[in-house]
């Protein structure tokens, strides 16, 4: 038995590698750079998860993907495998410990958002570290030619600079020629060996309707399939209206989409995990990460963009090896509809141009100014009160964010923050003069470091169990700590959030490459002919 098999039988009991994943990690240990273009479902996770295992230092997983982050961790200490995750949805304190844990060797496996790989404290460590192995997933992101380019992506080749004998796997299960090639550039790939494999997934029935009466179908589709079943919808308010339907049918429903609070995603994405949901109908912002095996079928109610899209969302289905079903409903409309898509996706720069001016405007930034400042965001909102087309409007927004002028987070969760405006000595005094805040001023300061000198992230719900109060309790303590200028408390929020990257300029001003624009607008339009 070889070294690889021992580590995969002792912590995932297999006893055999899936093809290609042995030829991989051996190209890993032999210090080469990887790229695997694998099959949704295809075990892209052993062929970094083994060799950490067997390498001295750490692993680091940059990934976009927080559902993914958080189900790996999970799964890796089930089986007593130390790993970490660092994202924007965890606190100060919480990144400085996992960093410092990774730095001590005490994670084989850190998981890592690209946007964190900037921040000066993650550099900072990660010089320090000694890194095993360097990998990419999702690593199509890299690409502008691709069909989910994000510019984050850009500054991974930087890690390369700071530790350049650590060998890349680049992991994706979709590409072009021209992605792949995007790839091996924007990575810095040497001594490369590249492993693909089929596509096929033989388990899986693909099956495509044309139906005047697609709820009529997917009830057909539903009540003769058993099992846990996901239906994606284009539409946010469509997914509640087809949940509802399917529900006063006797069939165990919910929604989801990127609207919903936190704490609701979480709970539907759970109870749909753990079997107690049956089908979720949701947006595509469901699922990426997810490593649910009994999807026995997955129902387009709507054509996606793309055949990457596609190949993706329907790849969910059947990871058991087991029989499962892909099923694509359409309509004449969808096509049209899709047809048009390329222009909504990718409006003229003079579309583009006005937008940018209604969004200074709508935010009272004036020229020159800026720079550097967030702002809480309503698309529907902004898009009303100037009477603009929604899905044109984002559009517009995507690109000013993919041109580098300004970023945005969509739904974005965004945890509680605190931080102390007043000295060691107020604090004292007020204490003494209100000793029932006395006990939350004291939790506040041995559980956050750093809250003196920066705005942290806190949990009420963690602030709660340690005072044994309730979490509306802390969270009016908080206020009126707040209310007193004792500490600044900005409560939570899951609202869309921009940040302008740059000051405001005139219109005409404004810098957007016409070639790379219009590039990437005739491939998208050829995205759309392909499906």
């Amino acid at each position: 038995m070889s070294p690889a098999l021992a580590i995969l039988n002792r912590y995932w009991s297999y006893n055999s590698f899936r093809p290609g994943q042995h030829e991989i990690i051996k190209a890993i240990l032999a210090q080469q750079d990887v790229l695997a273009i694998l099959p949704t479902g295809g075990g892209k996770s052993i062929c970094f998860q083994v060799p950490a295992l067997m390498l001295n230092g750490v692993c680091v997983v940059v990934t976009p993907l927080i559902a993914l982050m958080k189900d790996q961790v999970a799964n890796l200490a089930r089986r007593n495998i130390p790993a970490a995750a660092i994202h924007s949805g965890i606190s100060w304190y919480d990144v400085e410990q996992t960093l410092q844990q990774a730095l001590a060797g005490q994670a084989r496996i850190l998981y890592v958002s690209p946007e964190r790989l900037e921040t000066r404290r993650f550099k900072t460590y990660l010089a320090a570290m000694q890194l095993s192995l360097l990998v990419v997933d999702e690593a199509h992101c890299i690409s502008q030619w691709g069909y989910d380019f994000r510019p984050s992506y850009l500054t991974i080749s930087n890690l390369r600079e700071v530790h350049p004998k650590v060998p890349v796997l680049a992991l994706t299960a979709s590409a072009t020629a021209e992605v792949e090639k995007d790839i091996v550039e924007k990575l810095q790939l040497k001594q490369l060996k590249t492993f693909k494999q089929s596509f096929s997934r033989p388990n899986i029935s693909y099956s495509v309707f044309n139906c005047e009466s697609k709820i009529n179908k997917l009830l057909e589709i539903l009540q003769n399939v058993a099992g846990s079943a996901i239906v994606y919808c284009s539409l946010r308010s469509e997914t509640r209206f087809v949940a509802s339907l399917l529900r006063s049918s006797n069939i165990n429903a919910d929604f989801y989409h990127a609207g919903l609070s936190h704490e609701d995603r979480a709970a539907k994405q759970c109870a749909w995990t753990d079997g107690f949901t049956r089908v979720m109908v949701a947006t595509n912002a469901f699922g990426m990460g997810i490593d649910k095996q009994d999807v026995r079928t997955v129902v387009h109610y709507n054509i996606p963009g793309s055949l990457e899209n596609y190949y993706q969302e329907s790849g969910r289905a059947g990871r058991d090896g087991k029989p499962a079903y892909a099923v694509l409903l359409f309509n004449e409309g969808d096509i049209e509809a899709l047809k048009l898509q390329p222009q909504v996706q990718y409006p003229s720069i003079e579309q583009v141009k006005e937008v940018y001016t209604h969004l200074c405007n709508h935010l009272q930034i004036e020229s020159g100014g800026g720079e550097g400042i967030s702002y809480d965001f309503d698309l529907l909102k902004f898009s009303k009160a100037f009477k603009l087309h929604l899905h044109l409007t984002g559009s517009a927004i995507k690109l000013l964010d993919l041109e580098g002028l300004l970023t945005v987070t969509d739904g974005f969760y965004f945890p509680s923050k605190v931080e102390f405006t007043t000295n060691r000595e107020t604090i004292n005094q007020f204490e003494q003069l209100n000793p029932s805040l006395d006990e939350t001023i004291k939790v506040l300061l041995r559980t956050y470091q750093g809250i003196f000198d920066n705005e942290v992230s806190v949990y009420e719900k963690q602030l709660a169990k340690l005072l044994r109060l309730s979490v509306t309790d802390v969270k009016q303590q908080l206020t009126l700590l707040h209310n007193q200028r004792i500490l600044k408390y900005k409560p939570q929020r899951e609202t869309p959030h921009l940040t302008f990257n740059h000051t405001r300029v005139p219109a005409a001003h404004l810098h957007i490459d016409a070639t790379v624009h219009n590039r990437r607008r005739i491939l998208a339009a050829q995205r759309v002919d392909t499906m």
